[in-house]
């Protein structure tokens, strides 16, 4: 009988995927872990994580799966040929290489388009068909995309939420003229709504993988937004803030907000729309210091209530996304206290008021106010760090009651399409 759902999540460093029944109750937990790649092994090793960690799932298990979803790095993408073959080593979500093609798109589109920055997907699209050629690629396709490509082998779709950084328009559900004037969309996705029924698993994978072979495969979204679906929250105000190798916030608003200039963003959710950003602030820079037993230790001696003075931007390496949107933004990391609990607090208390801006610009650009903020990701276990971000955020801060963006992956596998409430007009 197939009646359990799964959800795969690729971060940036692993593949993560969970079973859920009907009723939302877990029933396996896999991961596979490949660290930080270098761009050319990059697609070789998310699909070898990407078939592991379902044959990491029980047999028996693997026979239930009525469907299944993904979700990937937003903006992260890959040029291929019509049989899913890279032709170019993937463009990975945080790289601001293509910012003479951002410039043209900021021409062409409007300077707040959520493509018009460096790190878009569409401004990665214009690089590679640069460097490319027609020749050399026949669709380019974000990193989900591919992903469910491999399971469905249906080569060319994409979600609303992965396509908007690609140029799609979500309040016309189709791609503007300028878009097709900049980058040509026939080799562009065709674009569904998040969840949509896309394929059965394809026969040879469905066999090599021990699945059922009438498991649906459903389109996928972003990692950020899949977090945000595994808090199960959805009125007005309330926001999801993901605290994994990078911050992702989301917030959930009665109005689009857009401003590239800030690397602010609203993704489609029915009748309401999710604004927010991601930052390349985050859990790497505190990898970068500390050793997980270490940050365990050191927070303990932290006073979260007492601020530490340090005036942290704690980035991993030169450049941030949001809430400034500047490619050559330095990392602020001095001055450097000789207690370690310190300077961890430092960084604490610098990663909570990126996030604190954050907000603070949504709100300043239209966006409905936060009323609480929902933690996912490994961060929303350190009770020093969230105490220290209710602080300096001003509302509740409180546990997701899901904490794994692939839990989230797993409802919209279950539930499709109608996690996302149609608009009058749809």
């Amino acid at each position: 009988m197939a009646d359990l759902y799964l959800g795969i999540d690729f971060g940036t460093s692993g593949a993560r995927a969970c079973v859920i029944t009907a009723s939302g109750e877990i029933d396996a937990f896999e991961r596979a872990d490949f660290g930080q790649v270098v761009d050319y092994e990059a697609a070789g090793l998310w699909a070898e994580a990407l078939f592991s960690v379902i044959a990491a799932i029980p047999a028996g298990t693997r026979r239930r799966l009525a469907a299944l979803a993904l979700d990937g790095t937003s903006g992260t993408v890959l040029a291929c040929d019509e049989a899913l073959n890279p032709t170019h080593p993937p463009i990975l979500y945080n790289d601001a290489r293509a910012t003479v093609e951002a410039e043209a798109i900021a021409r062409a589109g409007g300077a707040d388009s959520p493509a018009a920055a460096a790190t878009s997907g569409l401004a990665k699209v214009l690089w590679l068909k640069k460097h490319l050629g027609l020749t050399r690629a026949r669709l380019y396709l974000n990193q989900a995309d591919w992903l469910t490509g491999l399971l469905s082998d249906r080569a060319g779709l994409s979600d609303h939420h992965n396509a908007l950084k690609m140029g799609y328009d979500v309040e016309a559900l189709a791609w503007p003229e300028w878009v097709e004037y900049l980058a040509d969309v026939d080799y562009l996705p065709q674009v569904v709504a998040p969840g949509s029924a896309i394929a059965r698993v394809a026969r040879p994978r469905a066999r090599e993988l021990g699945l059922d072979a009438d498991c649906v495969v459903r389109a996928g979204t972003t990692d950020s937004i899949a977090a945000f679906l595994a808090a199960g929250v959805g009125a007005p105000g309330d926001a999801v803030t993901s605290l994994g190798s990078t911050l992702a916030l989301k917030l959930v608003s009665e109005t689009r907000v857009e401003s590239a200039r800030h690397g602010v963003y609203s993704h489609w959710f029915g009748d309401l729309w999710l604004a927010g950003g991601a930052s390349n602030a985050g859990g790497r820079v505190l990898r970068q210091h500390f050793a997980d037993s270490e940050l365990e230790e050191l927070s303990r001696r932290i006073d979260p209530e007492r601020d530490s003075g340090l005036d942290y931007y704690p980035l991993p390496a030169p450049g941030e996304r949001f809430p400034h949107n500047d490619p050559a933004m330095a990392p602020r990391l001095e001055p450097r206290p000789a207690e370690r609990e310190v300077f961890l607090q430092g960084l604490f208390e610098g990663l909570a008021r990126v996030e604190a801006l954050g907000y603070r610009r949504l709100s300043e650009l239209g966006a409905s106010a936060p009323r609480r903020v929902l933690s996912s990701g490994g961060g929303a276990r350190n009770p020093a760090w969230t105490r220290i971000r209710a602080r300096l955020l001003g509302v509740p801060v409180e546990q997701a009651r899901q904490q794994e963006a692939a839990y989230g992956a797993a409802r919209l596998a279950a539930e499709g399409s109608a996690l996302f409430p149609r608009r009058p007009n749809d």
